[in-house]
């Protein structure tokens, strides 16, 4: 009998710490909420201020690496370590090494501007900073896919998610167009106009299924390329924004049911307050509720 009482209360004991688990990692959760405006902010500020980057002639060049190095430091703050397992923290460690190194290498690549190792540099640069990319949006859609409730800032990281999938998509084509030259066909690119900002533009076009425009693949890699980003982005929208609007319906309705359930206490005529108002009137002042008065003339020993 010891044994199996023993064995309860070691169940018991790893429930209770499962369930402190559970919401630590709920807490944790919520307090990211806040970090999800700014990275908005970041990544927007990225792919809206890209041409203003290749003007040329003007120190416009500066602005790049520090929307780049603004975006990687936003992206490390709201996408922290959370569970501690091995994969969670090695995915963090990845992240963390290639952000460093796509920060130090940009400033390299923006110093050295067109002398000696530019090339080497430009291609680490997009190397790094699309694996980076990557596995960002793939930490995000982690993170959103377990948050515990729905608001503004939760919708907001979810614009963040979607455009960062965007931006990830012209960054490792730019990638693919430095190492493989001629996987795309760039059109009428200007002659100040970054690569980036062009294959940018083409991996937003793909994403929102609008066809393929004036880019185009042209060879097997870029058709590849073209296939996955489609599919990704499909993926996001059916998957994960389902998922979210569906949560934000469920947690609408928690909330009208608790706030009619208020109602229902507050009003003297409803069958819950008449319940609520008997237990007070039953309960003998002083006491806990679960004894009786004793009836007159009774005489305690």
């Amino acid at each position: 009998m010891a044994s199996i009482g023993d064995q309860g209360d070691g169940r018991l004991h790893a429930l209770r710490q499962q369930s402190e688990v559970k919401r630590r990692f709920h807490r944790q959760l919520v307090k990211l909420e806040s970090q999800f405006v700014p990275l908005l902010c970041s990544v927007l500020l990225l792919v809206v201020l890209l041409p203003v980057t290749a003007a040329p002639g003007s120190s416009f060049h500066w602005l790049l690496p520090l929307l780049l190095t603004f975006l990687i430091t936003q992206s490390l703050r709201a996408l922290p370590g959370l569970k501690p397992n091995r994969l969670s923290m090695a995915m963090v460690t990845v992240q963390r090494i290639l952000g460093i190194s796509a920060i130090a290498t940009m400033w390299g690549l923006a110093l050295v501007e067109q002398r000696g190792p530019y090339l080497i540099l430009r291609i680490m640069v997009l190397l790094l900073t699309g694996l980076f990319s990557m596995l960002a949006s793939l930490r995000l859609v982690m993170v959103l896919a377990r948050v515990p409730r729905v608001n503004a800032e939760v919708m907001a990281g979810a614009a963040a998610g979607y455009i960062y999938l965007g931006l990830t998509g012209g960054l490792v084509a730019a990638a693919l167009q430095v190492l493989v030259p001629g996987t795309f066909s760039l059109g009428s690119m200007g002659s100040h106009e970054l690569l980036i900002d062009r294959l940018t533009y083409f991996s937003f076009v793909v994403l929102a299924g609008l066809g393929l425009g004036d880019v185009l693949p042209h060879n097997f890699l870029g058709e590849r390329f073209v296939i996955l980003l489609s599919l990704s982005g499909t993926l996001y929208l059916a998957l994960l924004m389902g998922l979210l609007i569906g949560r934000f319906i469920a947690t609408q309705e928690v909330e009208l049911e608790f706030d009619a359930l208020a109602d229902e206490v507050e009003d003297p005529h409803s069958p819950i307050a008449g319940r609520l108002a008997g237990l007070g009137r039953g309960a003998p002042s002083g006491g806990d509720g679960l004894q009786s008065e004793d009836p007159p003339g009774t005489q305690r020993p």
